[in-house]
C-alpha cells in the first residue's frame, strides 16, 4: 500500500505539469502518442538511474565525490545533467520524429517536454522510495519536487525541443543547433543541481527559483514563437 502511495505521488507532479503544457498545443496530439513518449521518457530515466548507479559503484565514485570544484562540475554537468538530457533527446529522436503525428515545429518542444516529464516521474518515485519519510514529509517532498525537479526536467526538455524545432529549417546548421540546445539545457540543469546542493541560506531558494523563472519564460516564449510558424509535412 505504501509503495502504491509513493508511485501515485511520484507520477502526480508530472501529470499536473503535463496537463498544463498540453494546453500550448493548438493541434492536440493523440493520447496514445502522448502516453508513448511519456513512457519512453520513464524508461530513459530508469536507464539513466542504472547508469548513475554503475558510476557510483565504479572506481570513478571517489573522484566524483571529491570536494574539489572540478569533481563537482564533472559530476553534476557530465555524470548527471548530460546523461539525463541526452537520454530525453534520444527518446524524441527515435520515437517521435519518425511518427506521422510529428507534423509541426511546436511538436518538437511538446514531445521533449513530455519525455522530460516521464523522466521526472520515475525519478520522483525512486526519490520518494529512497527517502521513505512519514506521510506528511512525503507530501512536502512531492510538492518541492513539483515546483523544482519536475518543472526543471520539463523546461530543459522544452529548451532542447526549441532548438530541435529550428534545426529542421537550417540544414547547414542543423547539428550545431541541436548541440547548442543540449549544451544549454545541460548547463542550466547542472547549475540548478549545484545551487540547491551547495548554496546556503536564502540564496539556496532564491537562486534556483529565479533560474526556473527565467527558463520558464524562455520556454513559454518558445511555444508562442513556434505557434507562428506554419505546419509543414516534411520536418524530418
Amino acid at each position: 500500500m505504501l509503495m502504491f502511495f509513493y508511485i501515485i505521488l511520484g507520477i502526480l507532479p508530472s501529470i499536473i505539469w503535463l496537463s498544463f503544457f498540453l494546453k500550448e498545443d493548438v493541434h492536440p496530439e493523440s493520447n496514445q502518442m502522448i502516453l508513448k513518449v511519456f513512457l519512453y521518457g520513464l524508461i530513459a530515466a530508469s536507464v539513466a538511474i542504472i547508469a548513475g548507479a554503475a558510476i557510483r559503484l565504479s572506481p570513478l565514485h571517489s573522484f566524483f565525490n571529491n570536494s574539489s570544484w572540478i569533481s563537482i562540475a564533472l559530476k553534476y554537468f557530465l555524470a548527471v545533467a548530460f546523461i539525463e538530457e541526452l537520454s530525453k533527446y534520444i527518446v524524441v529522436r527515435k520515437i517521435a520524429i519518425s511518427d506521422p503525428e510529428f507534423d509541426e515545429p511546436l511538436d518538437a518542444m511538446l514531445y521533449m517536454v513530455i519525455a522530460g516529464l516521464g523522466f521526472a516521474a520515475i525519478e520522483n518515485i525512486f526519490y520518494l522510495i529512497g527517502e521513505a519519510q512519514p506521510v506528511i514529509n512525503t507530501l512536502i517532498l512531492t510538492t518541492l519536487r513539483f515546483v523544482g525537479a519536475t518543472f526543471l526536467h520539463a523546461l530543459c526538455g522544452g529548451i532542447i525541443g526549441f532548438f530541435l524545432a529550428f534545426s529542421f529549417f537550417e540544414n547547414k546548421n542543423k547539428t550545431l543547433l541541436i548541440i547548442a540546445g543540449i549544451a544549454l539545457a545541460v548547463s542550466l540543469h547542472g547549475v540548478f543541481d549545484i545551487s540547491i546542493i551547495k548554496l546556503r541560506g536564502a540564496t539556496q531558494i532564491s537562486f534556483p527559483s529565479f533560474l526556473l523563472l527565467g527558463m520558464g519564460m524562455f520556454v513559454f516564449w518558445g511555444f508562442q514563437k513556434l505557434k507562428t510558424i506554419a505546419s509543414i509535412c516534411k520536418l524530418k
